[in-house]
């Protein structure tokens, strides 16, 4: 199948990057890669479904990174695993003899090992230039569902699907397969029920995740659920307000730069301080533009203010405040901006896993999460139109339309970027809005 044949059955088959922002698949798709990267480094604490799928789907994952390499022309395929999944790669190695182009990059246990940027430069030594894209140097990146979704396109199934793992504060941590649009509630209430009287919901990991509520739905992007008491301290620094951040900052910041000493874009050569903008920030200085147009170049990974700061301050969140506010005025990155070289004493200041753990406070919820093979038929599901980066998808069908399962729903414009939609079941529309498409299970 050719680049451009690739990039059709990818875009009407609703493929997006099962995870992060959802960018859509077929737009990654450059004759520029010569290298392939296919990212099972998992690092956020308490995810497991990455290695648990590529360990269980070893065979159709990598026979899909075959084809995405042909479709490109790119010369090296690169299958980067934590060395600690051990199961994961056993599985991967017994598919490897037939691809001489593939190997695997066994990944230390440390975080953000995942980070696009990170993981291209411990996988082949190669910086991604600040503000840039992995197709600068010549790389594209997958993640693991990523490419089986493909895989089940490619065997005539559009993503309709998604792995989510259900962990912390409930009976049985479990990892599921759910139709787009089902309830967080149905999960939780698989995974025997939330065991903390006050807890509260993040979505997503620890350390990038955001909060949310049990009633929201799956998305294609949606990867965990986490369940964590109320008054975890994790909880309440997610739910701080800039304003108070700031002042905080303004009372305590000590300048001991630790936040930029663990950086991984900084250490990397990225022009990215968050010390010096801590004390531009809580020292109202304006004469000097530059640690503010920085923010640009922060990658969010949460270290600084979760792991790093002694003083329990939030960098990130201040950085995060700030970039949307100069994008809010019109202001962007600089387009080129220099790299330093990558730092000498970088393998030394890598967070290990475990000690990120105890930090956190998560420790104690670290245990399996198996794959569940419960079959989940919601009677009702929520689907989001816009469920990637780009245009949110416009509605093909009406109230009342009786549809069945795999059907295309919605799709986006032509000309903007985004994909189709499909219908994870067999059911009647019963509502759309601008955002939302339901639709429930018909009953014989």
């Amino acid at each position: 199948m050719n680049i451009t044949e690739l990039k059709t059955v990818l875009r009407d088959g609703g493929v997006v990057g099962a995870g992060g922002a959802g960018f859509p698949s077929y737009a990654k798709l450059d004759t520029r890669a010569d290298t392939l990267i296919l990212n099972c480094a998992e690092c956020e604490p308490l995810l497991r479904l990455h290695r648990q799928m590529l360990e269980r789907y070893a065979g159709e994952i990598v026979n899909t990174l075959h084809v995405l390499a042909e479709a490109v022309e790119a010369k090296t395929v690169i299958i980067a695993v934590k060395k600690s999944y051990t199961r994961t790669i056993e599985a991967v190695k017994q598919h490897l003899s037939s691809h001489p182009n593939m190997s695997l990059c066994l990944l230390p246990e440390v975080y953000p090992a995942g980070d696009e940027v990170v993981l291209i430069y411990e996988a082949n030594g190669k910086v991604v230039p600040a503000g840039g894209l992995p197709i600068a140097i010549g790389v594209t990146v997958f993640n693991v569902e990523t490419v089986y979704n493909i895989s089940q396109l490619l065997a005539g199934t559009p993503v309709t699907h998604k792995f989510v793992t259900v962990a912390g504060e409930v009976a049985s941590p479990m990892t599921l397969h759910v139709p787009l649009g089902t309830s967080f509630q149905e999960l939780l209430t698989l995974a025997g029920g939330v065991t903390t009287p006050h807890p509260a919901y993040c979505v997503g990991g620890p350390m990038m995740g955001r909060l949310g509520s049990p009633f929201e739905p799956v998305t294609k992007t949606t990867n965990a659920i986490l369940v964590l008491p109320a008054d975890h301290p994790l909880i309440q620094k997610k739910q701080a307000k800039p304003f108070i951040d700031m002042k905080r900052a303004m009372a305590a910041c000590c300048q001991c730069n630790y936040c930029t000493d663990l950086c991984p874009r900084y250490l990397l050569g990225h022009p990215i301080e968050p010390s010096k903008f801590m004390l531009y920030a809580s020292n109202g200085v304006t004469n000097d533009a530059t640690p503010y147009v920085n923010s640009f170049f922060c990658c969010g990974c949460g270290l600084c203010e979760l792991y790093s700061c002694g003083q329990g301050l939030s960098p990130r969140s201040l950085l995060a405040a700030c970039k949307s506010s100069l994008r809010e005025h019109g202001v962007r990155p600089p387009a080129q901006p220099e790299l330093q070289p990558v730092s000498d004493v970088r393998s030394y200041r890598r967070v290990p896993m475990r000690r990120l753990m105890a930090r956190l406070g998560l420790s104690q919820y670290n245990r399996s999460a198996p794959f569940s093979d419960a079959v989940v038929k919601p009677a009702e599901l929520r689907l989001l139109l816009s469920q990637h980066i780009g245009a949110p998808a416009k509605p093909l069908v009406a109230v009342g339309d009786t549809v069945t399962a795999g059907q295309r729903i919605a799709e986006t414009p032509a000309d903007s970027l985004g994909v189709a939609l499909h219908a994870p079941i067999a059911g009647k529309i019963t509502s759309i809005t601008d955002t939302v498409i339901t639709i429930k299970e018909v009953t014989t």
